[in-house]
């Protein structure tokens, strides 16, 4: 069990990407998104949603089921989420046969 009070830091890879008029933040790390209005909201609303994850996380007792299910790794005391190693746009062609 944790305590509610433990103290986490670590480094998350997030894309900031732009759908219509709103802006997404995304996290693969935490399979975790949210929108805003502008680049700025959407940072606010990200730092608020990862705090709201984390605090259920604790509270239900999952937080190490959860983490390990996203691919995070436990090292010593401090938990390290999966290593972003490439993030590209990769042109694709498909054909649909119908």
């Amino acid at each position: 069990m944790y305590n509610r009070n433990m103290n986490m830091s670590f480094s998350l890879p997030v894309s900031i990407l732009k759908e219509g008029s709103r802006y997404v933040a995304y996290t693969p790390a935490l399979d975790l998104s949210t929108s805003g209005n502008d680049e700025s909201q959407v940072k606010i609303r990200f730092g608020e949603a990862i705090q709201l994850f984390f605090e259920e996380l604790i509270k239900e007792g999952t937080l190490e089921e959860v983490l390990l299910e996203l691919g995070w790794q436990r090292v010593d005391e401090e938990w390290k989420p999966p290593e972003v190693i490439s993030q590209e746009s990769e042109m694709v062609a498909i054909s649909v046969n119908s």
